[in-house]
């Protein structure tokens, strides 16, 4: 009886030694991923409140999560039923993530001076408004999902000869990894400037404590800038990575190039032709409203 349960703890050992080995392999092999995801997830979590950024934070991690829920047992099924359907599932994701870092390029060079004149209505109108709020944690939400599906079927791609337990556990712990990491440290730096306060309080606003206190407070805003440009190219990147990787004929073309230049260019390619689709799209059905209510 006791050599029967030394036994199955062994196994158990033994599982959990291969785990952490997948697991290590898997984390490396998402590492770009996970960190165009922070950056993405950075820029998105912020603009809002201070009295709101925690809550909003809490709403996208618990979003992602689900997310993750959802994912995890689909790549798994589809992994053994219906492999394809994962590529184009990627291919899709791949489409969106291009159409909102496009998106973002188009409004910052069209549309810039615009938003600017009317920063004072918008901050006046987000004190009340639950409907942006909403709208925002909803899109921050939507993107978390596409670079779920991203790291999920990564992690999956480095245990495809393992048994399906060690598949399991490994996709499982690096799914968990990602959301705790990426919004632990997302959560860090939407409060620096409440960290900078506290150290300048703490200090009396003396000493080298209050000097880190204001660095911190002073640095956050061009933070959360760079962190709107490095989640934009992110966007452009993880997408261009993706047509690269599962589109044919675009893994074979620009031999030349280098790797993220190809990526970058498919990226942008993706995202013209999605906001190009989107836009006529939009146009159609906006002719076929105004048309029924005439």
């Amino acid at each position: 009886m006791a050599s029967g349960i030394f036994a199955i703890l062994d196994d158990i050992a033994a599982l959990m030694d291969d785990v952490a080995v997948a697991s290590k392999i898997a984390t490396k092999k998402t590492a770009g991923i996970l960190g165009d995801d922070l950056a993405v997830n950075a820029e998105k979590a912020t603009g809002f409140l201070a009295s709101r950024e925690l809550p909003v934070l809490w709403a996208i991690t618990k979003g992602s999560l689900i997310n993750k829920l959802i994912i995890v047992p689909i790549a798994l099924l589809l992994n053994v039923f219906f492999p394809i359907a994962i590529k184009y599932i990627l291919i899709l994701g791949g489409f969106y993530l291009a159409f909102e870092g496009v998106e973002k390029i188009i409004e910052y060079l069209f549309h810039r001076k615009q938003h600017e004149g009317e920063t004072k209505t918008e901050e006046v109108i987000a004190e009340n408004d639950m409907e942006a709020e909403k709208s925002k944690i909803k899109a921050a939400i939507t993107t978390d999902f596409i670079l779920s599906v991203e790291i999920v079927i990564i992690a999956l791609g480095t245990v495809l000869d393992k048994g399906l337990t060690l598949q399991i556990i490994t996709v499982c712990v690096v799914a968990l990894l990602a959301t705790v990491g990426v919004y632990g440290i997302v959560a860090l730096i939407v409060r620096m400037d409440d960290a900078g306060y506290k150290l300048i309080k703490s200090a009396n606003e003396k000493g080298p404590l209050a000097s880190l206190g204001r660095l911190l407070v002073l640095a956050l805003p061009f933070i959360i800038k760079l962190l709107a440009v490095v989640g934009t190219i992110a966007l452009i990147l993880v997408s261009g990575g993706i047509f690269n990787h599962y589109i044919d004929f675009l893994h074979h073309a620009l031999p030349d190039f280098p790797g993220i230049v190809k990526e970058l260019l498919f990226g942008l390619g993706g995202g013209i032709i999605a906001v190009l689709l989107f836009t006529i799209g939009k146009k159609i059905l906006g002719k076929k409203k105004t048309v029924s209510t005439t």
